[in-house]
């Protein structure tokens, strides 16, 4: 198993500098990490930096609390692929599937998704930790009915990050068609084997280059 492939390499911070944006550029190019995922603002800079690498550019569509209406995301997701933004990670409208309102929980994912169309990969953060297990099978399955490539854990600034139950729930409920990405908490290389084991196809970490050091 390639562990380093099946890495977001991650830094979401507020507080983040461009030096420290190209030094996860670097790392992730040194180590062959699968991407690196940034906030919007970082993507154009990132991109640039990676362009002859085979490292995927990563960012995050309605972060971190979802609450953004679909028209924002498209325009989020556009912009974030005008940018050089090969990887978009969208999170769902929680109070929306709290609502029971699943026909805006589709509309929202799908929106992105059509936006993303061809153009880059769409994962789908459900927030898990603001959701009962029930929830969380109906946010996967509308993942999975939008189009969504994958379904993800966490956006890591909630409650809690991803959990091996999750896993094992995300990837019963979205079958073997659709990847899951484990998010949150994930620092060190037997939280990596825990998840892969539970169903994950992709980690997101921001302590990938000391788990692989």
């Amino acid at each position: 198993m390639n562990i380093a492939k099946l890495i977001d390499h991650t830094l979401l911070s507020p507080t983040t500098t461009e030096i420290e944006i190209i030094n996860l550029c670097k790392e992730a190019t040194q180590y062959g990490f699968a991407s690196v995922c940034v906030n919007p603002v970082w993507v154009s800079m990132s991109a640039k930096l990676l362009k002859d690498t085979d490292v995927n550019v990563c960012t995050v569509i309605g972060f971190p609390l979802g609450a953004n209406t679909p028209e924002t995301k498209v325009f989020e997701t556009i912009n974030a692929i005008e940018n050089g933004a090969t990887e978009i990670d969208t999170v769902i409208n929680i109070g929306a599937l709290k609502n029971k309102n699943d026909e805006l929980v589709e509309k929202d994912i799908r929106s992105v998704v059509n936006a993303a169309s061809g153009k880059a990969l769409v994962k789908v953060i459900i927030e898990a930790c603001l959701l009962t297990n029930e929830e969380k099978e109906r946010a996967c399955r509308l993942a999975v009915s939008a189009g969504a490539d994958f379904v993800k854990t966490s956006t890591g600034f909630s409650l809690q990050g991803a959990t091996v139950e999750d896993v094992e729930i995300m990837r019963k409920a979205v079958g073997s068609n659709v990847g899951v990405k484990a998010s949150g908490g994930v620092r060190n290389i037997d939280d990596i084997k825990l998840m892969v084991d539970a169903g994950a196809s992709r980690i997101g970490t921001s302590s990938a280059v000391e788990i692989l050091g």
